[in-house]
Order: structure tokens, then sequence, then C-alpha cells
């Protein structure tokens, strides 16, 4: 799969576009944010 196919989510923290990755391959529905930081912060949202 060439990169400029891969299916894309926005992060709801940073609202950042990120794609999928082979480590999401299992759980791609699931992916909500876009690195560990983003999940740790996900309440200190404004």
């Amino acid at each position: 799969m060439q990169k400029t196919h891969l299916p894309t989510k926005t992060c709801p923290v940073c609202n950042r576009p990120f794609a999928w990755r082979r480590k999401w391959r299992d759980c791609w529905a699931e992916v909500r944010y876009c690195s560990e930081r983003c999940r740790r912060n996900r309440k200190r949202r404004p």
C-alpha cells in the first residue's frame, strides 16, 4: 500500500490528521488519538 492511499483520521485533542500505521492494523476502528501524549491529555481539552 502506498503512503498516499493510507486511511486517515483527525485527532480530537490536537485536531491534526494522522494516518494508518502498521501497529494499528488490527485495531484501526478503535484508534482515536494520534499519539500517547494526546491520549493522556484528552481531559485537558479546552
